[in-house]
């Protein structure tokens, strides 16, 4: 058995925390630079917020039904996810975190009545932290996933699903018929791994619902799709193709992009943001024990502003694979110098490490057995480990410069709630009435 655990509206929830008076009022959580909706209440999906749609479309609408918008704080969602993995990880001796606000409990050996467990979970998380989940179980992780949907369709629109299946759905418990009647109520574009060009040929194809794809043969689904098709139709069977990964896979690219808060013409002030990309990015190289051995740069402008247009970018080889932070950052600036032109208001820059490799990989290239610079491994980890102590960007490369929020790059976050639970002086503080 597993279950999925994960937090409802994360974004807006964590803002609620904190902010009780959010509670019953339609809550928006805005994109870097205050750009567009990533996140809505169910108050402000009532109202006719679309998911991704841009501020400054539905700002009209939000004014008339008094919606609050808030700039992303993703400091905040970082922390109160690590606290709301932390007990999530006591349903089940196994835990993969799939997303900031999603995941996986292995419920293996676990005894007793998992539902009751799962809703004594749920009450302590929220609780604990004031986040409230939907927890959905069942004998695979794809099955777990649609059971986590019927528990928060059945919690949030009465009616279509049974009362009983809210907030926490154990599919596993059902008789087959009370199983057969939620997957017949249940879309195919609801199923985890199904995407809107899949569901689309499924339902030209008559296959409308999850009864209707679990009664086709798994065979029939590999030779007309797919194998990974397949392999969904067998989860959602009640076969165990997927297990419980307690370490993600290393990425096989890493992007560190941002779009600025005002157009950034000046060389200097674009060096000080691809530094600071690109040493956040070997950071996260570090984290997952390899190197790179390309770093790619990009800078453009924005298509929707008057004025001249300019999309470029360059790929530097690096000498060497390596996850160290100067070597990186250099690399960067040169490609940077290379592609930058004159005369032209950037608002977008980014870098992408490529060609990632263990960082068990030696290679002994005889011009480069002495390089001083061979192995700086043990001082990049004393900077992550200083940076996790004392805060991101105690110890950082010159380059990324010393204005810190002030940086003419900087994102706009107008909107932006403190930083609750990881800053000293951004604690909340409770006054008598």
């Amino acid at each position: 058995m597993f279950a999925l655990v994960d937090g409802n509206n994360f974004y807006v929830s964590c803002e609620r925390a904190f902010r009780p008076i959010l509670k019953t009022r339609p809550v928006v959580v805005l994109s870097n630079n205050d750009g567009c909706a990533i996140a809505r209440s169910n108050e402000a999906k009532a109202i006719g917020i679309k998911m991704g749609q841009p501020w400054f479309e539905c700002r009209q609408l939000a004014e008339e039904h008094g919606v609050i918008a808030l700039s992303a704080n993703f400091t905040l969602y970082g922390d109160m996810s690590d606290r709301m993995m932390g007990i999530a990880a006591g349903l089940g001796p196994g835990q993969e975190i799939y997303s900031i606000d999603e995941s996986f409990i292995d419920l293996s050996g676990v005894r007793g009545d998992l539902t009751a467990r799962g809703q004594q979970v749920r009450q302590r998380i929220l609780e604990w932290i004031g986040i409230p989940t939907g927890i959905g179980m069942g004998p695979t992780k794809t099955l777990a996933k649609l059971a986590n949907h019927v528990a928060k369709s059945a919690d949030r629109k009465p009616g279509s699903y049974p009362v009983e299946l809210a907030r926490v759905c154990n599919l596993g418990a059902l008789p087959a018929s009370d199983l057969d009647a939620v997957f017949e109520a249940t879309a195919v574009g609801e199923v985890w791994g199904i995407g809107r060009r899949i569901a689309q040929q499924l339902t030209t194809e008559g296959i409308t619902n999850v009864l209707q794809l679990v009664q086709i043969s798994p065979s029939t689904i590999r030779s007309r799709w797919s194998v990974v098709l397949e392999r969904t139709v067998r989860e959602l069977q009640g076969q165990p193709c997927m297990t419980i990964e307690n370490q993600p896979s290393p990425k096989k690219e890493i992007a560190f992009t941002r779009s600025f808060g005002q157009p950034i013409t000046d060389l200097k002030d674009l060096a000080e943001a691809v530094s600071a990309f690109a040493s956040g990015a070997s950071f996260k190289l570090r984290q997952q024990n390899s190197l790179a051995a390309q770093i790619h740069v990009f800078i453009h402008t924005s298509p929707f502003r008057p004025g001249p247009r300019i999309n470029t970018s360059t790929t530097v080889p690096l000498r060497r694979p390596t996850a160290d932070s100067n070597l990186l950052v250099a690399a960067a600036v040169m490609g940077l110098r290379h592609i930058y032109r004159p005369g032209f208001d950037y608002i977008k820059a980014g870098i992408m490490l490529m060609d990632l490799q263990a960082d068990t990989m030696q290679q002994g290239e005889l011009d480069l057995e002495n390089d001083p610079a061979d192995d700086r491994s043990k001082l990049m980890r004393t900077v992550d480990q200083l940076n996790d102590r004392y805060g991101r960007g105690t110890l950082k490369v010159a380059s990324e410069g010393l204005a810190g929020d002030k940086r003419a790059w900087s994102m706009r976050q107008q909107l932006r709630t403190p930083h609750y639970t990881t800053d000293w002086k951004a604690l909340p503080v409770a006054k008598a009435g």
